[in-house]
């Protein structure tokens, strides 16, 4: 391997630190740089992602819970079969655009870092183009589904109310594939505030658009379908609008256009294609394998002792934790970008500091969350219902909810730094491992036999599936080789792979000039140096 000497290694790297001013400009790179001078800036950095993210998160939630008022005043058949529906789509549409959208996250987040703005455009772009192809099989299901819900011995006034519920929501499909990713892109820029105003326009229209679908045009469950998807569409529209009009989506400079041309010549479109499907699929096995789980947990309740009162029971705590996960949801997103942008600025300690301050935050929230569980036990479910019964195993179940939460919240933020580092793959084995591995037959056994504690031991498994996730995931995280995963960062936003390598070069006193000429661009606490061909 031939090295540059000293001289040919700084004008190497002056040329590398040389940005030409024809190339999109990121304005908000040097105040995260300098907003990150330690732990402290840290943990502000990652605040100012989570708290609008928490803010649209809510604003989601009540969306949600106005339309199952809706769903309560129609009477208990179309309660019954929109939450039929619902459950179904969950699992076989909105999971799946959900998880397949979250392959763009570390690509999008990484180009960031790295100033590879072409390259966000580019995931943005065939994100959708394909949530768009994985749709049409969805579809095709969903147009199915009455025939797979009499097949599966359910009733059948159920499934033709739960029919027409889902044929309404077949747009939503369409709607989800724009929406997700255009969140994804926007918060891969530190953009998130945006995401706030979008829920809380939509959630302004969504009570007087349902009312308007539902009482005065008398369209019922399909009113209430409907209503749902004109509140994403409005969502989707005012975050279209802001990309547009701020100009967040414009054409490439020169710079751009011959980084583009480059990797074209290299086959690096195909390279970059593969590397999304495969982050995609990665991601959507992650988030589908502990989703899924919770539908699981819904159908095993049915063959409890009391079977009414447990379904009953768990959909209650159902929306609990659904409630308390757009806490840790939201932080794990914003360490997911923040670990995406130090990997691909190449940054590696900093990565690494973001990890374990992700980490911290996650604990910390996680006794949070279960104090507030377990501090609300006694009157939490008189908020869903007045039946003794229901009360009883809620009231039963929310410490362990809470116990779970201590071993949630962690995980999640661990999720999202392997999500940042694009080894989604690596937090499905820990999936398939935790809730599948030992929290399933953990459940089985505490629930049925040989211990028989019905619908508490259910909640046990939950337990011990969230524990050995966070144990797993801290392991992963921790022992992660960050100066590769900057390398990864490098090769996965366009850095070549055929000969050339960067390495990392901690300050030294020959170093000190090269950092004074970089401080106006990005953080010197590590320089790249460019190594001639092996």
């Amino acid at each position: 391997m031939a090295i540059c000497d000293k001289e040919e290694a700084a004008q190497c790297l002056h040329q590398l630190l040389i940005v030409p001013e024809s190339y999109p400009k990121l304005h908000d790179r040097p105040r995260l740089a300098a907003a990150g001078a330690g732990v402290l800036g840290e943990v502000a950095s990652i605040f100012r992602l989570t708290g609008p993210m928490v803010g649209a998160g809510i604003l989601l939630y009540l969306r949600s819970l106005v339309s199952m008022i809706f769903l309560g005043r129609l009477g208990q058949l179309p309660l019954a079969g929109g939450s039929l529906a619902l459950g179904f789509a969950n699992i076989t549409g909105y999971s799946v655009l959900s998880g397949l959208a979250g392959g763009m996250d570390p690509v999008c987040g990484q180009a960031f870092g790295a100033g590879r703005t072409d390259l966000l455009r580019a995931a943005l772009r065939r994100t959708v183009v394909l949530l768009l192809a994985a749709s049409v099989p969805i579809s095709a299901l969903w147009v199915a589904m009455h025939r797979v819900l009499v097949a599966t011995g359910q009733d059948p006034d159920i499934a033709a109310t739960a029919y027409a519920y889902i044929l309404c929501s077949l747009p939503d499909l369409a709607v989800q594939c724009f929406l997700h990713p255009i969140r994804i892109y926007l918060r891969a820029q530190s953009v998130t505030l945006p995401l706030t105003y979008a829920a809380a326009a939509a959630l302004l229209f969504h009570v007087p658009i349902n009312f308007v679908l539902v009482d005065r045009l008398g369209l019922g469950i399909r009113g209430v379908a409907l209503g749902a998807v004109c509140t994403n569409l409005n969502c989707l529209l005012f975050l279209a609008a802001y990309v547009c009009l701020s100009g967040m989506y414009g054409r490439d400079g020169d710079g751009g256009m011959a980084t583009a041309k480059g990797c074209e010549e290299d086959g690096g479109v195909v390279r970059e294609w593969w590397s999304l499907v495969r982050l995609s699929v990665h991601s959507c096995m992650s988030v589908c394998l502990e989703w899924w789980w919770y539908e699981i947990m819904v159908l095993l309740c049915g063959v409890l002792a009391d079977p009414k009162a447990a379904v009953a029971a768990m959909g209650v705590l159902i929306q609990t934790t659904s409630l308390i996960y757009i806490f840790p949801h939201s932080l794990g997103c914003a360490v997911s970008t923040r670990v995406g942008h130090e990997l691909g600025a190449g940054r590696p300690d900093r990565a690494r500091l973001v990890a374990r301050v992700g980490l911290g935050l996650g604990a910390a929230l996680g006794l949070v969350a279960f104090a507030f569980a377990v501090s609300v036990r006694a009157a939490w479910g008189r908020m869903f219902t007045t039946e003794d019964a229901i009360l009883k195993l809620a009231a039963a179940a929310l410490p362990l909810l809470g116990a779970a939460e201590l071993g949630n919240c962690p995980q999640t933020a661990g999720c999202g730094v392997l999500r940042g580092s694009a080894r989604p793959e690596k937090a499905a084995r820990i999936n398939v491992s935790a809730f599948y591995g030992a929290g399933m037959p953990v459940a089985l056994a505490l629930a049925f036999w040989p211990v028989g504690l019905d619908f508490r031991g259910m909640w046990g498994g939950m337990l011990a599936a969230q524990l050995v996730c966070a144990w797993l995931m801290l392991r992963a995280v921790l022992g992660t080789d960050w100066a590769e995963q900057t390398e990864r960062a490098r090769v996965l936003t366009g850095g070549r792979d055929d000969g050339y390598a960067v390495v990392v070069v901690v300050h030294d006193d020959t170093a000190k000039p090269h950092a004074e000429m970089a401080k106006s661009e990005a953080d010197t606490n590590t320089l790249l140096m460019a190594i001639d061909r092996v």
